[in-house]
């Protein structure tokens, strides 16, 4: 059967995760696809620009799509972040706004809710508590009540865990259930439209963010140079990427004493790179000084934002 051809009653659409950053969005995401698509890290605003999953069902297509996370920018690329999470918003079909079931629904939340309703006015809203692993069932379900009573009377709000895949089928029976009806967007294999090299600098970046703190995970971005098929190896791959950072300084502590953090987010960051690609890999890996690239257009623009 072509992709194309769907059942009577078949449901197909696309929903975007709204919510603080590090609130789970991208953990989610990969539970729900069933494949690691988003990278995650215990910093906020990780996610760094829109990642479509594929959630395949016999009764409907789920695209989920990641962004990052709204919040109050404090440089250009901030503002370009926003934008960008702002004009997914205005386009998908569902909208889940996730608050974790371990913290309490505060300012920016509402802040959030605001941004959202002023875009998609008439999006359905969902809402989710997520993190219900590192909770109580009492503040779980007081978290249900506070979430409900933030989105209104008639808003669904699913309590969920990504870790544990505690009430995802729920979850995607909700979303399934406010998807307009409609044929498959992407063959049954597809897990993800993310291109190679954006996967493979995702993962890089992913490797250098373990472990940062403060300021520094703000300023690290990754380019793929090439990906070449090595001329003495028979079946390895040589990646070569670039790691930029803001300032001198930012370098020495992600290089590490003898270059031995640069050499662990390597070995890091080989194994999955390994895995997405089929295939051995040498990774060459070089860091490189891009001043204030968060704030500069020209650099900005270089780096795809």
């Amino acid at each position: 059967m072509n992709f194309t051809d769907t059942p009577d009653g078949f449901r197909s659409g696309f929903m975007s995760f709204v919510g603080r950053p590090n609130t789970g969005k991208s953990t989610l995401t990969n539970a729900l696809v069933g494949h690691k698509i988003a990278i995650t890290a215990n910093q906020p605003e990780t996610t760094r620009h829109p990642i479509r999953g594929i959630v395949h069902r016999e009764d409907a297509q789920i695209v989920v799509v990641d962004t990052p996370g709204l919040h109050r920018p404090r440089t250009l690329l901030g503002e370009r972040l926003n934008e960008i999470v702002k004009d997914t918003y205005s386009d998908v079909d569902v909208i889940g706004l996730c608050v974790p079931a371990d913290e309490k629904i505060g300012p920016g939340d509402r802040w959030i809710l605001e941004a959202v309703r002023k875009v998609a006015p008439r999006t359905p809203l969902l809402g989710i508590v997520t993190k219900i692993d590192k909770a109580s069932r009492d503040e779980v379900a007081a978290q249900l009540v506070a979430l409900h009573e933030l989105l209104g009377e008639n808003a669904e709000v699913v309590p969920v865990s990504a870790r544990s895949h505690e009430q995802l089928d729920v979850l995607l029976d909700v979303v399934t259930s406010l998807l307009p009806e409609g044929p498959r967007f992407y063959p049954e294999d597809h897990l993800t439209d993310e291109d190679v090299e954006t996967r493979i600098a995702e993962l890089i970046r992913e490797a250098a963010l373990s472990g940062l703190r403060d300021e520094l995970p703000h300023s690290v971005a990754v380019e793929v140079d090439e990906i070449l098929p090595d001329p003495e190896r028979e079946g390895v791959q040589n990646v070569h990427a670039v790691i930029y950072v803001e300032r001198p300084g930012q370098r020495r502590i992600l290089a590490g004493p003898d270059n031995r953090r640069l050499r662990r987010i390597v070995y890091q960051a080989r194994p999955a790179i390994m895995e997405l690609l089929g295939t051995n890999v040498y990774l060459d890996l070089r860091m490189k000084v891009l001043k204030n690239w968060q704030s500069d257009p020209k650099s900005l623009g270089r780096l795809g934002f």
